[in-house]
């Protein structure tokens, strides 16, 4: 075989379809997120607005966060020195998770190096402590849930996208004495719809299942004290295993589970993925437990209520414009382009003309025929940011002639 032709081809596929993806160069400032710069391919550098980032809230330049790592690489150096079996659990790892299972009031948690990772490593897992475990899994579930799901080599069921009535009937063919856990998401990031979550903790119920709920996109974001959708409609006491993120709206890295303090054991014992890692940075950890801290207090509160605000002001102006917005009330503003072209060239020219940064998602991130733009308002938008956007987006549909609803406004 020709490899670097068959690579050839496969890359040429994607350029194509109008889906291969490509990176810039930025810098994020400190103090002035949203704001970046962008290095050109010449060596030029021009300044942008990030409307893309999963930093929701502009965390990752919280000045607590920042002192908080100071403080910890000034006092331990760059990396935690091994994996959390030899020599990488520090202080700061047990703080953090202490901090993690009070988030959520559970029992413990246990920190991995990436949400994705914890996905994999306990979907993965599962089965090994239940043998003949059923999985239930959303079909709109994340890649890391499809992936560690996929690896356990145990029984699995896909259920149509938030079909209670699809899940109930596998449920009900299924042996009842079997082993079952029902895997879903609170906020599903592209659509940024919500599960039907109290209706399916009540079908776990029914059924005698744990429940795995993914609340990446929520965490921060939602609740009293940012512990996410679960805590926002009471019902963290009805999941059995939480997974969620720090890298988004606590504006760090890393990923865990919070459960059961027996749960969290036994994925600590079993899953190669927490066992064979390196550990986080203690840096990083120290500074996730300041973002945790903050976002648990008024203060907290407080951004959450105003990243709120800017997501209502963006979807009501683009709306006025006709524009096919995907709102189901929560922070993420997908618009729909439909087509892989226009949706790069709208990328493109956001970026090129207005100084605008926002990603194309394509396939195979979303089905074909439903490619988007996706916009991440956070609090550390100014409106005058939201202003030159949507302006910008009034000019470039009209520029790729696509088309709008009837206008609003």
């Amino acid at each position: 075989m020709d490899y670097d032709a068959q690579l050839d081809r496969a890359i040429q596929r994607l350029h194509d379809e109008g889906r291969y993806r490509t990176f810039i160069d930025i810098e994020r400032r400190n103090g002035q997120f949203p704001k970046a710069t962008w290095t050109k391919a010449d060596g030029s550098e021009e300044d942008i607005t990030v409307w893309c980032g999963n930093d929701y809230l502009g965390m990752g330049q919280h000045p607590a966060v920042l002192a908080a790592m100071h403080e910890a690489l000034d006092a331990t150096g760059a990396g935690s020195g091994g994996t959390r079996n030899i020599s990488g659990t520090t202080v700061y790892h047990k703080r953090l998770e202490a901090e993690l299972a009070d988030l959520h009031r559970k029992e413990a948690a246990l920190v991995f190096t990436s949400a994705y990772i914890a996905n994999d490593a306990t979907l993965s897992t599962l089965p090994k402590l239940f043998p003949g475990l059923i999985i239930y899994s959303d079909n709109l579930n994340h890649a890391s849930m499809i992936e560690g799901i996929r690896r356990n080599g145990g029984a699995k069921r896909i259920f149509r996208h938030n079909d209670l009535a699809h899940l109930r009937g596998m449920l009900e063919a299924d042996d009842p004495a079997a082993p079952k856990l029902i895997a879903f998401e609170s906020i599903y990031s592209m659509d940024g719809d919500i599960s039907p979550m109290e209706a399916i903790c009540d079908l776990a119920q029914e059924f005698n299942a744990l429940t795995y709920l993914d609340e990446v996109h929520a965490v921060g974001m939602y609740g009293a004290r940012g512990a996410g959708i679960a805590e926002k409609l009471g019902l963290m006491g009805r999941i059995d295993i939480i997974n969620a993120t720090l890298a988004k709206a606590y504006g760090v890295m890393g990923g865990y589970i919070a459960a059961s303090a027996k749960m969290c054991d036994a994925i600590r014992s079993y899953a190669p993925g927490f066992i064979f890692t390196t550990s986080l940075p203690p840096a990083v950890a120290a500074g996730a437990v300041a973002s945790v801290r903050f976002l648990k207090t008024g203060a907290g509160r407080a951004l959450r209520d105003k990243q709120q605000e800017h997501a209502r002001v963006l979807k009501a102006r683009l709306k006025a414009l006709g524009l096919p917005i995907i709102d189901h009330g929560t922070h993420i503003v997908p618009v729909h382009v439909g087509d892989p072209v226009h949706c790069k060239k709208i990328s493109d020219m956001l970026l090129e003309h207005y100084g605008i940064y926002v990603q194309p998602i394509n396939f195979p991130t979303v089905p074909r025929g439903t490619e988007r733009l996706r916009f991440t308002p956070s609090p550390v938008h100014a409106m005058a940011d939201i202003d030159h956007l949507v302006r910008a987006m009034d000019k470039l549909w009209a520029h790729c002639a696509l088309n709008r609803a009837e206008l609003t406004a």
